[in-house]
């Protein structure tokens, strides 16, 4: 039995070609990974909530600054007042009753303003714990994004070895319907039996439903894309790894990780954070000096008094001496939560530890995958030429050449797949490591720069109006 060599090429089509050309798309786009990465970079939600997340911790500077700043009250009171007043005078013993009726319209302005003096640092406190919370926020802002990147990388290289098993799989289909059809020529003149066709029959059923699961995986891996990236993916360009940016040595790896991956330098602000709050509720037992300015001009305030101004200024001192002791348990209460944020920083940097071994050894995984993929689809086009022409003399079975054909389809599958791992998992290795970012991958777009709108509102004494115009 011997296939037509137009039809035998058909699925000894590379499959890194399938991989690095990807796969057609009706509108003829070609994008690449570094594209796809800037699209996300600006258009993923989860990505642009988190910047307006940050925005938002951004004000907790002003507000904390707003203890530094005097309080200032005006008010005014105005109504009306009936009095009705009946007096006696005596007069040669004889006493006269009279009656007025008094009407007049008490009206007041007043303006008092109260400055705080000390607090027990509260208000320092609060400000140095505002902008740890707003550069714990940079950091959370910084892990979104190094996950949007490597979610995008993935969706990308997804699309792509979905789009050339699908081209695998219909490629197979195709020899296998030739296959058959030769099969069923050679029943017809006696050569083989009915066993044969329906071994023939059964591979065709069996590769149409290998097609169907890789067009429900292909169609997954574009919603993904859509997802991720926020347009339908085109024709995609090669993916590749970027094993350049990170360090040749797992140790140095490690080391860089403890260091520098965004959920260990946020857990460690948050240490920082939690100890001025043990600060802040400490200063609760401090006395509070304040002093207050006020000035009041009133009319009409009685029938006889038709015009007063007042001024004053008082200082005062607070002494807390004892509320319930709630005070005590607060304190107590932040400190148990520093010790947790401690722990919580040590279980960070085990965390980042675990992520960059893993991704170290997914990536040498990959790397070995490849090579060992390569040298198995060249062993089994080597194999199925060979059990072709077996099969044509008769020393192979229909079954032979049915799974040699199998074999090659898989080992072109695997070394798609590894294709894909190993650009990924250099991805993840380098978010792992918290290098993943559009600076260290030098892409070419706009750099989102957190400091513009901290230094917009940090300032700022009066306005409701955002620095965008909202």
């Amino acid at each position: 039995m011997e296939l037509g060599s137009r039809t035998g090429r058909r699925l000894i089509v590379p499959a890194i070609a399938a991989l690095a050309y990807g796969f057609a798309a009706a509108d003829g786009r070609a994008d690449t990974l570094e594209g796809a990465l800037v699209q996300a970079y600006q258009n993923n939600p989860t990505l642009n909530s988190q910047r307006a997340a940050l925005r938002a911790t951004d004000e907790n500077v002003p507000i904390a600054l707003s203890g530094y700043r005097p309080r200032v009250t005006g008010t005014i009171t105005a109504g009306a007042t009936g009095q009705n007043q009946t007096t006696r005078s005596t007069s040669a013993g004889v006493s006269t009753y009279n009656t007025q009726w008094d009407n007049f319209a008490p009206h007041t302005f007043g303006l008092t303003a109260t400055q705080t003096l000390y607090n027990g640092f509260q208000t320092a406190n609060r400000t140095r714990m505002a902008e740890g919370q707003v550069a714990a926020a940079r950091e959370t802002l910084r892990f979104t994004e190094q996950t949007v990147l490597l979610n995008a990388a993935t969706a990308y290289m997804n699309v792509l070895r979905d789009a050339a098993i699908l081209d695998l799989q219909r490629r197979n289909v195709e020899v296998l319907q030739e296959q058959l059809r030769q099969t069923r020529d050679r029943f017809n003149v006696g050569e083989v039996t009915k066993t044969d066709v329906a071994q023939s029959e059964s591979r065709v059923a069996a590769g149409r439903s290998s097609m169907l699961s890789a067009e429900s995986n292909y169609t997954t891996s574009r919603a993904t894309y859509r997802q991720v990236i926020g347009i339908d993916p085109g024709r995609l360009a090669p993916g590749t790894p970027v094993d350049r940016l990170s360090p040749r040595a797992l140790t140095t790896s490690v080391a860089r990780a403890r260091v520098e991956n965004p959920n260990v330098t946020a857990a460690a602000l948050g240490v920082d954070v939690a100890q001025l709050q043990v600060k802040i509720n400490e200063g609760a037992l401090y006395p509070t000096l304040a002093v207050s300015a006020g000035a009041q001009q009133a009319y009409e305030s009685s029938p006889l008094i038709l015009k007063q101004f007042q001024a004053t200024v008082l200082g005062t001192v607070s002494i807390p001496l004892y509320q319930g002791g709630s005070e005590y348990a607060t304190i107590r209460q932040s400190k148990e939560t520093l010790g947790k944020t401690r722990i919580d920083l040590d279980t960070q940097r085990d965390v980042a530890q675990q992520a960059t071994v893993q991704a170290w050894g997914q990536l040498e995984a990959a790397k070995a995958q490849i090579l060992a993929t390569q040298a198995q689809v060249l062993a089994a086009e080597t194999a199925l030429n060979g059990v072709r022409e077996e099969a044509r003399v008769g020393q192979r079975t229909t079954l032979d050449v049915l799974n040699a054909q199998q074999e090659l389809v898989n080992a072109r599958v695997a070394l798609v797949s590894a294709q894909r791992d190993r650009v990924v998992a250099s991805f993840a290795l380098l978010a792992a490591t918290g290098r993943l970012s559009v600076a260290v991958l030098g892409l070419n777009v706009r750099l989102y720069d957190p400091m513009t709108h901290y230094q917009q509102v940090r300032d700022t004494w009066i306005g409701v109006r955002t620095p965008d115009g909202r």
